[in-house]
Order: C-alpha cells, then structure tokens, then sequence
C-alpha cells in the first residue's frame, strides 16, 4: 500500500467508516431505530406488537439488506409469507410496520421512496368480522336467564352478570380492582393507564368514570367477601394474584351454547344498540359509556365532559330493564326498517 501511494492508516479507518455506514443503513439498523425512536409515544401493547412484526416477519429475511436497495418484489415476498400462514390481518400490520420503517429511512437519506406503496394493493383483502353480538331484545333475554342459571364459580357467574349492564371492554371489567371502586357513591374510575389509549393520554388522561347501577353494587357487594382481601375484584382461578383472564367468561359463554352467537365483547355492541333503538339515548352519551373517543365534530379531544350524571340515569334504566327482560316482561320487537 505504502509502494502504491496509499496511507494503511487512512485506509484502515476509511474501510472501518464504510463497514459502518453499511451497517447502518440495513433494514434491521433502521427498524431498531425507528422502534426506539417511536417507542416513547406508544403504549406497550404497541410497542410490543411492532417489535414482533420487526423480529418476526421482517428481519429473518431482510435485516441485513442495504433499505436503499431493496425492491417491492422482495418485500413482498416476506409478507407473502405472512399471508401463508392464514394471518390476513397479520400481514397488513406487517406492511403497515414496513411502511413507518422506510418511511424512517427516507428522512434519514438511506432510502430514496417508500416501496411499500408499490405493494399495497397486492395483498388479499381482509375480510373485517364484528364480534358476535345479540342485539335484539328477545334473543338478550334468553341470553341472561342462560347466565342466570350459570352452574359455575361465583367469581364467573358475577362477571356475568355485570359484562351486560356496564358493556366495558372484558379487558377492564376482568382487572377491575377493590381500590378503583366506590360502592357507597355508586361509582367505578378506571385509571387512565389501564384504558385503550395512547401512551401519552394514558399519561395526561383522566380516569374513566363508570356509574354503578344498584343491581351492580349489589353483586359486588355479595362477592366481596370472597374476593375483597385481593387486589382484583375477579381473581384468577389458578393465581389468584392475577385477575382472571378472558378464556373465564367465554368459556362460560360457550359452555351455555353461544359460541358464535354472542361474546363477552359482543355487551357492548348489545348495549350500544338497544339504548339508542329502546331508550333513543344521546349518542353522546352512549359513546362516553363505551369509552370511545368521539369525532372532531362532537368536540373530540378538547371535549372531556363525561355525562356522569345523565349516565348514572341512563345505566340505572337499562339494569332495569334488563331485569325486565330476565322475567320476559319487556320482550318488544324492534323494527330496523326504514
């Protein structure tokens, strides 16, 4: 090197610089950067689900291609084999994951166009399917006496009969815990961090309030003395440290013959369409009760009024009248033409 003019110094740390530079513009350099990155703005369960669509599905076949280089075809190919797995939705997360990794190298000059948009009108459509709900009020009063006569242990048979009349996710209502409960005020605040949100409304949001019905302080109270030493209102059955999971109920549910008829995230459907269809509710209202984030045009972000009180009402009618419908005293068809 010396005979031929050349510095094996300086091409030593010219070789070194270019090793790196090759390391850092690969996929796996910019999907690790872009996972840590965003990792502060997301919730765990995010996190979490990015994270295996990188370790997973992206890295075992790219991680060590240069991103500049790579071309539709062998990005499509990987989710390709997403595909073949049956995962339909699987994949289109996947490629959505792709998109915000190349999208991450284009503003760091490694990559020169998003390939993603080249394949996504490739993939086979998903095929959206709502969890099965009973929504009308004949087939919900057959359903409840069905729970009624649940044979099982008291901490099931209570999440049974309260999933109907609160219509909360089954991820909240199974951690709901002793502390986060006021029976004497009739009031349920769920915190911010265990709800459906972003990392940072997790953060800055405020609880979300759920009124208690009597009938549903009632059955607390009733399972209080079998559950109230622990943290969680509907322990596990095998660690009672942990709350119980959502096998619990679905189990149940299909132990009394409604698989694929009704779920335990088919309440809120059930809830949300009969108080709008029997009670002509304020869908405002309803949608608080649901903890659904409301559209820019009813205030969205910068409305947070919770309807406690007009909610506390409404809930207090509808466990009436589901007691109404136990006993077939309220059975009316609706009519959903027009």
């Amino acid at each position: 090197m010396l005979a031929q003019g050349v510095n094996p110094c300086a091409a030593k740390q010219a070789d070194r610089q270019a090793k790196m530079a090759a390391a850092a513009n690969t996929v796996e350099a910019m999907a690790r950067d872009w996972l840590d990155t965003r990792k502060d703005g997301w919730s765990q369960s995010h996190y979490i689900r990015e994270s295996r669509n990188v370790t997973k599905d992206l890295l075992p076949y790219l991680g060590r291609r240069p991103i500049g280089e790579v071309e539709p075809p062998e990005l499509l190919a990987v989710v390709r084999r997403v595909e073949a797995r049956g995962a339909l939705d699987v994949a289109h997360r996947v490629l959505i994951t792709a998109r915000g990794i190349w999208q991450h190298a284009i503003a760091h000059g490694y990559a020169a166009r998003d390939i993603t948009q080249d394949i996504n009108r490739a993939l086979r459509p998903r095929t959206k399917s709502n969890y099965p709900a009973i929504t009308d009020p004949a087939g919900l009063s057959e359903l409840l006496r069905a729970c009624d006569a649940y044979k099982g242990g008291p901490v099931v048979r209570a999440a049974l009969a309260i999933a109907p009349i609160l219509f909360q996710r089954p991820g909240n209502l199974r951690m709901m815990r002793w502390a986060d409960l006021d029976l004497d005020g009739g009031l349920w605040l769920i915190p911010s961090e265990h709800m459906k949100r972003s990392l940072q409304n997790k953060k800055d949001g405020s609880a979300h309030i759920v009124p208690l019905p009597r009938q549903v302080v009632h059955i607390l109270r009733e399972l209080e003395p079998l559950t109230g030493a622990r943290e969680y209102v509907f322990p596990g059955f095998r660690d009672p440290r942990r709350p119980m999971s959502e096998a619990a109920v679905t189990a149940a549910l299909h132990g009394l013959g409604y698989q694929g008829r009704h779920s335990w995230h088919g309440y809120r459907a059930t809830g949300r369409t009969l108080l709008r269809e029997v009670f002509k509710a304020d869908i405002d209202v309803v949608e608080v009760q649901l903890a659904h984030r409301r559209q820019i045009l009813h205030g969205g972000a910068y409305d947070r009024a919770q309807f406690v009180d007009e909610r506390v009402v409404l809930l207090q009618r509808w466990a009436d009248y589901l007691d109404r419908l136990r006993t077939g005293a309220e059975v009316i068809p609706i009519s959903r033409t027009g």
